[in-house]
């Protein structure tokens, strides 16, 4: 396994508004791997797979626009879910030149991930879209559109506590909340601190952005061979994890499972990171 580099790329903006500067690490060699992280969170939290997967392939993570050390050149708008795979394909331009990459991305990043290998599917060698909550494709998704507007209206009148606990418990995603900071090891705790810092952005201008993305079936059907739909053992269930199973309906394909809930990266680092590993490796379900 290679040393990480730690990198910075400007990168601009589609409305012609001022861009950002994306944080992005880049460890080992061989065939680039990015992981693109979701909501609030950023490269850190896929510390504990990149090692394991680092073996075989040059591994890309960062820090998404307005996350962490990603900070937007201006005042922070609503996200862009084509902004967000336009940052993706400007990373893997630079680190993997012509050739396609691998990408794997949970949550918000997974909805980055359809939205690239929509507009970009040569750059793209496979996709593990890991619960996207991606929820307009739903039968109930006026239901899940009213719930998630009811988050982001909480934070706006009751502010962060508040929203957090409409949002963890009405995505299931209580049982993944981090212990308190003062319990964490150093290097865990900063990152806790970075994604409590990315909150506010998170539910002021991404939650609903992703959360009303419809992605384009009929695109992602041309190219369903490159396409792995995943969600996490103990979370399938769950809302965010929902509409994985109508992509892969629409796919003709299983869903996946990994390890783990929706953050099962994080909670089952080495068994995530071999199932994934073995999944980039048969190229196909």
């Amino acid at each position: 396994m290679g040393a990480k580099t730690v990198n910075k790329l400007a990168v601009t903006s589609l409305d012609g508004s001022p861009g950002a500067t994306l944080h992005y690490e880049v460890t080992g060699s061989g065939p680039v791997l990015l992981l693109i992280a979701g909501e609030g969170a950023d490269a850190g939290v896929f510390s504990g797979v990149v090692g394991q997967l680092a073996a075989d392939y040059t591994v890309v993570t960062y820090d998404p626009r307005g996350n962490s050390r990603s900070r937007n050149d201006a005042a922070a708008t609503d996200e862009s879910v084509a902004q967000s795979a336009a940052d993706a394909l400007a990373l893997i331009d630079t680190v993997a030149g012509s050739e396609p990459a691998y990408v794997f991305g949970t949550g918000s990043g997974a909805i980055t991930g359809l939205e690239l290998i929509t507009g970009h599917p040569d750059r793209v060698r496979m996709l593990i879209a890991h619960e996207p909550p991606c929820t307009e494709i739903l039968p109930d998704a006026a239901d899940a559109r009213a719930f998630f507007q009811e988050v982001y209206d909480t934070y706006g009148t009751d502010g962060l506590t508040a929203a957090d606990v409409v949002y963890m418990m009405g995505t299931g995603m209580d049982d993944d909340a981090m212990p308190p900071l003062e319990d964490l090891l150093p290097e865990y705790r900063e990152l806790a601190e970075r994604m409590q810092a990315n909150a506010a952005n998170f539910y002021q201008h991404k939650l609903l952005p992703y959360t009303r993305y419809r992605p384009d079936l009929s695109a992602l059907k041309r190219v369903a061979d490159r396409i792995v739909p995943a969600a996490g053992l103990e979370s399938y269930q769950h809302l965010p994890a929902q509409p994985i199973a109508v992509v892969a309906e629409q796919l003709g394909w299983p869903v996946v499972m990994f390890p783990g809930g929706h953050g099962g990266y994080s909670s089952h680092p080495a068994p995530f990171a071999t199932h994934l590993a073995h999944l980039l490796k048969s190229e196909t379900i």
